[in-house]
C-alpha cells in the first residue's frame, strides 16, 4: 500500500510529464494551423501564383533567347566591322580609328550600331584613348567612363588614362584621385608604380607634400627596382626638404 506522502511524490513526477505532452500537442497544433493556411492561400491565390511562375519562366526563356539568337549574333558581326578601327588605332591614324574610312566604320558607328555588345564596350575604350591623342580631353573622359571591364589591367589603364585627361584639363585634383585609383586597381609591377608616380608629382604640384610623400613612399617599399623606384628615392629627399622648410 502506497503511502500518502508517496502518492503526493508520484503525482508531482508526473506532471512535467503531463505539462511537455501539452506543450508538444500545441507545437503540432500550431504547424498544422499554419500548414493549413498555406495550404488555404495557395488555392484561394493559385491563379497568381501560376502567372507569376509562368512570367518568371517567360523571362528567363526570352533573356536566353536575346542573348543567343540575337546578342550573340550582332557580336560576331561586331568583332568582324571593328577589325579595320582597331588596325587603324595600331598605327596611330586615331581619326581613322574613331570615324572610319568611309569604306569601314570606326569606333563610334561600332558604339552606336553594336551597342549592347561586348565589342562596343571595347569601342568605348578605345574612343577615349584615341580622342585622348587627338588632344579632345572631354570626350576622352567620357567614353573611357563608359567601359567597363573585369579584367581589372584594362580598366586601370582607362582610369589612369582618364586622370591623363583630367590633367591636361588643368584639373589637379581630379587627376591624382584617379591616378591613385588606377594604382589600386590591380596590383602589378608595371602600371602601379607608373600611376603612384603620377600621382605622387600630381600632389606635390598641388602641394599636398604629405600625400605625395605617401604616393613616393609606396613605390619605393614596393617596387624598388622599377625605374619609378629609382626615381621615387630622388623625389622623396625633395618633398622632405619642402615639408621642413
Amino acid at each position: 500500500m502506497t503511502s500518502k506522502k508517496g502518492k503526493k511524490k508520484e503525482e508531482e513526477a508526473a506532471k512535467p510529464v503531463k505539462k511537455k505532452k501539452e506543450q508538444t500537442d500545441e507545437k503540432l497544433e500550431g504547424v498544422e494551423n499554419l500548414l493549413t493556411r498555406t495550404e488555404r492561400y495557395i488555392e484561394e491565390n493559385q491563379k497568381s501564383l501560376t502567372f507569376i511562375v509562368v512570367a518568371i519562366i517567360v523571362v528567363v526563356l526570352g533573356y536566353m533567347g536575346y542573348r543567343h539568337l540575337y546578342v550573340a549574333p550582332l557580336e560576331k558581326e561586331a568583332v568582324s566591322e571593328m577589325y579595320s578601327a582597331e588596325r587603324y588605332f595600331e598605327i596611330d591614324s586615331f581619326s581613322l580609328a574613331l570615324y572610319g574610312d568611309g569604306n569601314q566604320p570606326g569606333f563610334l558607328d561600332i558604339i552606336d550600331e553594336y551597342g549592347v555588345t561586348k565589342t562596343a564596350n571595347l569601342a568605348s575604350y578605345y574612343a577615349g584613348l584615341s580622342f585622348l591623342h587627338l588632344g579632345e580631353y572631354e570626350n576622352a573622359i567620357e567614353y573611357l567612363s563608359r567601359f567597363h571591364s573585369r579584367d581589372q589591367f584594362l580598366s586601370a589603364i582607362a582610369i589612369g588614362a582618364m586622370g591623363d585627361a583630367y590633367l591636361e584639363l588643368g584639373e589637379y585634383e581630379s587627376a591624382a584621385s584617379f591616378y591613385s585609383k588606377a594604382a589600386q586597381r590591380r596590383d602589378n609591377n608595371l602600371t602601379t608604380p607608373i600611376y603612384l608616380m603620377k600621382a605622387g608629382l600630381v600632389y606635390e604640384e598641388l602641394e599636398n607634400y604629405e600625400k605625395s610623400l605617401e604616393m613616393y613612399n609606396r613605390i619605393l617599399e614596393n617596387y624598388p627596382d622599377t625605374q619609378e623606384g629609382a626615381e621615387a628615392r630622388k623625389y622623396i629627399g625633395r618633398v622632405k626638404a619642402r615639408l621642413n622648410q
